[in-house]
């Protein structure tokens, strides 16, 4: 489960709800597209506000910088049937999302919310400028991390939330203690978790234990590709996520000192390597056909440290 460091809003950014074809969204938005627009996707049991520390560096870049609850996250909200969180149903309200933008964008999607973000490249990469797979892997998550997933989901099915979120406290690793947490984010944490909407964590929580492997698929798209992530992580094993780079020709960033949540546990560097590989792009877009080397994006992040 990410962690924001904080909860506060950079200058200048809004909380809102965003109007789409398939519904309103609840979103963070931050900055001018002085250089382009930004929509980041979260991930599982996540929200927008696990990338508000990524707010403020990339405005400041140049970018407008949209962050969302998905269908059934935090302030959005969403139908009691699980039907309505498959997965090509989310891919969907991300289409949605960036033609409310204006098409253009750059995507990003972080844990389960790049599988959902692959999927509506899949779909229709028409609306997009980049996609940016952030600590989210080829397939389903790490079979370390089965057991656990399954268990929260079965749960789901017959426990209520509260009592849900207990047995979670009771279940978290050591690297998700709340040593450190500021009271006001623990207490967030909690509020967001009790705002979900049940039957969309039953479905992705599924969806991370069933996934499977869209790499190819998604390398045959033309579109500039990123993986990011830090320098651990237990849901998809950093060279898993080496290799499906490789696979796909992508530019690749780890964030050291970073683990699952980039964003929120190293933001600045996290910005540098979004805003740095947003670059390129507009470079590749502006340049006379045939400038770009074909292997150029793969190269230039093979050995990207941040």
């Amino acid at each position: 489960m990410s962690k924001p460091p904080t909860l506060t809003l950079p200058p200048g950014a809004r909380a809102y709800r965003l109007a789409t074809s398939r519904g309103d969204f609840a979103v963070h938005d931050a900055g001018e597209a002085r250089a382009g627009t930004a929509l980041l996707v979260p991930g599982f049991t996540g929200s927008k506000e696990d990338f508000i520390a990524l707010l403020g560096p990339l405005a400041r870049r140049g970018y407008r910088v949209v962050a969302v609850d998905g269908r059934g996250q935090y302030e959005t909200g969403g139908p009691r049937d699980e039907a309505a969180y498959a997965q090509e149903e989310l891919a969907r309200d991300v289409l949605a999302q960036a033609a409310a933008l204006g098409g253009g964008v750059h995507l990003v999607g972080h844990s389960m919310g790049g599988l959902v973000a692959r999927a509506a490249v899949l779909a229709d990469a028409a609306p997009f400028a980049s996609l940016t797979i952030m600590s989210s892997g080829p397939a389903a998550i790490a079979a370390a991390q089965h057991a656990r997933t399954r268990r929260l989901v079965e749960a789901l099915a017959v426990l209520d939330m509260e009592t849900v979120w207990r047995a979670m406290r009771d279940l978290d690793p050591p690297e998700a203690a709340d040593d450190g947490t500021p009271p006001e984010v623990r207490e967030f944490l909690r509020r967001r978790w009790l705002a979900n909407v049940p039957e969309q964590l039953v479905a992705t929580g599924r969806r991370l234990l069933t996934e499977p492997d869209r790499v190819d698929a998604l390398a045959a798209v033309p579109l500039p590709k990123h993986v990011l992530s830090g320098a651990v992580d237990y849901a998809w094993p950093v060279p898993l996520m080496d290799e499906m780079a490789r696979r796909l020709g992508a530019r690749r960033t780890v964030v050291e000192g970073a683990e699952h949540s980039p964003g929120a546990e190293r933001p600045a560097e996290t910005a540098e390597a979004m805003a740095a590989f947003w670059g390129e792009c507009r470079g590749r877009a502006s340049a006379p056909a045939g400038a770009a080397g074909a292997g150029g994006a793969e190269e230039s992040g093979a050995a990207e440290r941040f």
